[in-house]
């Protein structure tokens, strides 16, 4: 898959994770099954394509958390049961909104 692909993948579930939580609090989110599933869906795949980019392609984008992106995919995808709800927000709520603007910088 081209990196330049792989940039509007990511930016495309940024903006999915962004209009699914858009109005809710942790406490509402944390509630709604089919919204946690399908946050957690779209975090793995952002941490997949995180996994497959070319590494020298990367390495010149720091300020995308490729490593990290990747790690959560590994937690969630090995140990989906034990998947910390609050981690998940924080990342939605916190990382994301910037990590969408980036990525639409880049595009």
């Amino acid at each position: 898959m081209r990196n330049e692909v792989i940039l509007q993948k990511l930016y495309s579930y940024s903006e999915k994770l962004m209009n699914y939580c858009q109005g809710y609090t942790y406490e509402s989110f944390s509630e709604d099954t089919k919204l946690v599933e399908a946050c957690v869906f779209n975090l793995s795949q952002m941490g997949e394509l995180c996994r497959i980019v070319d590494a020298a392609f990367a390495e010149c984008r720091p300020e995308i958390p490729w490593r990290e992106m990747n790690g959560l995919r590994n937690r969630i995808v090995h140990d989906y049961e034990g998947v910390n709800l609050r981690l998940v927000w924080e990342i939605i709520s916190g990382d994301i909104p910037g990590l969408r603007n980036i990525l639409k910088a880049l595009l």
